[in-house]
């Protein structure tokens, strides 16, 4: 069954209804994470309905949402209110309970994922009982609930804390991994949102300095290259490349030539410059690894890739830093981190073979202590996330007090905690 609410009372009947039915409940957000970490054969609620700002302090900087408003919808209200969220991932169409349930991040040393901009949050158990928490109230279970995983409840509102609103100016320009791997720290410091490209069976990287400017807006977007070069064309060439898996290499190094190998400016609102449009259907691994082990796991895979030619990788191999935190299953928890984004791309729909890639990259992000995206493609089971997480007996212990008939299981969180 699928449900839609307006209300919290309807929620609290949808609940009532599975209790009585002795059906799981899932609560979907945009449908964007490429795992199946919302899926469910019982009841399934649909948040967009509730979308609604319900309170702005002004002095403090912080508003109060439902927590299904979509973040494109949530961008424009801030406009009005002169406001914005101070980091934020490459797509919108997404629900803000989703976006901090599944962990979602950025790139910034100085700044945390998502979750990390929430001071304040609603949800409602199993039995149908609404709980507060935040950085004052209920603090263990607002340690917990700022990444959810859509296991400890439905996400009623959530309360940001705001910057004012601000321009942002993105640099791109061509490097190369050794000279990025050597000079990290410096990168690092230089750009207060630096991230980079590095394109496989390459030594070619793209290096993205994004930061604050009072420059005025400019762009330089073009629709030949955006999408008549770097869209169909690419398309067509990687649905060729299935038939001839060596010329993905060549593949890689022509894109970074023709996109690539030249200095870009852009210059916009600060949401307009974080995000960008997911054009490709794709497969994608995304782990969160020690800060300091960047070098050492690229090198891995580069290496890896060079000693198994008949491995194909598509470009990019996106690489963004993330500052620690102390929420119990955030993959930055009380670490530093490196993200590195791995990608597969299904030109026209058609699956591209990608297990040895996946397998060896799984390998290497665990050997150097990685903890996986939780909205995105993994192989972990509990053993695994036991090792990863120092805090996870204390998650279990207050998902198990909240839900202890396991209304808000499923078979992807089965495997997480059982």
């Amino acid at each position: 069954m699928y449900y839609q609410p307006t209300s919290v009372e309807e929620i609290r009947e949808v609940l009532a209804l599975a209790r009585q039915q002795n059906k799981r409940v899932k609560v979907v957000g945009g449908g964007h994470s490429p795992s199946d970490i919302a899926c469910t054969d019982g009841f399934m609620i649909q948040m967009g309905k509730m979308n609604r700002i319900l309170q702005v302090d002004k002095e403090k900087k912080q508003v109060t949402v439902e927590a299904g408003i979509l973040l494109s919808d949530l961008h424009l209200e801030l406009d009005k209110l002169g406001l914005a969220m101070s980091n934020l991932g490459a797509v919108s169409e997404v629900t803000l309970a989703g976006v901090i349930g599944s962990g979602t991040h950025n790139t910034g040393i100085e700044h945390g994922i998502l979750a990390t901009q929430v001071v304040a949050l609603t949800l409602m158990t199993a039995n149908g009982t609404i709980v507060e928490c935040s950085e004052t109230n209920n603090v263990e279970l607002f340690q917990a609930a700022r990444v959810h995983l859509g296991c400890l409840g439905v996400i009623l509102t959530v309360t940001l804390q705001c910057v004012p609103q601000f321009l942002l100016q993105e640099i791109s320009f061509p490097s190369t991994l050794k000279e990025v791997l050597d000079n990290l720290d410096s990168h690092l410091k230089k750009s207060e949102y630096f991230r980079f490209f590095w394109f496989p069976h390459t030594d070619n990287v793209s290096v993205f300095y994004q930061d604050h400017t009072n420059k005025p807006l400019s762009s330089s977007a073009n629709w030949f290259w955006d999408y008549a070069i770097g869209f169909y064309l690419l398309e067509f060439l990687l649905w060729i490349s299935t038939f001839l898996p060596c010329i993905v290499g060549w593949i890689n190094h022509f894109f970074f030539w023709l996109l690539f190998s030249g200095k870009k400016e852009n210059c916009n609102l600060s949401h307009k410059i974080f995000t960008f449009e997911c054009r490709f259907k794709q497969h994608v691994q995304d782990w969160a690894i020690p800060r300091e082990k960047t070098k050492e796991a690229l090198l891995e895979l580069k290496a890896m890739l060079e000693a198994n030619p008949k491995v194909v990788a598509h470009f990019p191999v996106e690489v963004r830093f993330t500052q620690a935190d102390d929420i119990l299953l955030s993959p930055c928890y009380q670490r530093d981190s490196c993200y590195m984004n791995i990608i597969m791309y299904r030109p026209y729909g058609k699956d591209v073979p990608r297990l040895d890639y996946w397998l060896a990259y799984e390998t290497i992000m665990k050997k150097v202590g990685g903890r996986p995206h939780w909205a995105k493609a993994h192989n972990c089971t509990r053993k695994d996330f036991e090792k990863m997480y120092p805090a996870f007996p204390k998650f279990c212990a207050i998902r198990e007090k909240l839900d202890p008939t396991g209304m808000f299981l499923n078979a992807y969180l089965e495997k997480v905690f059982y």
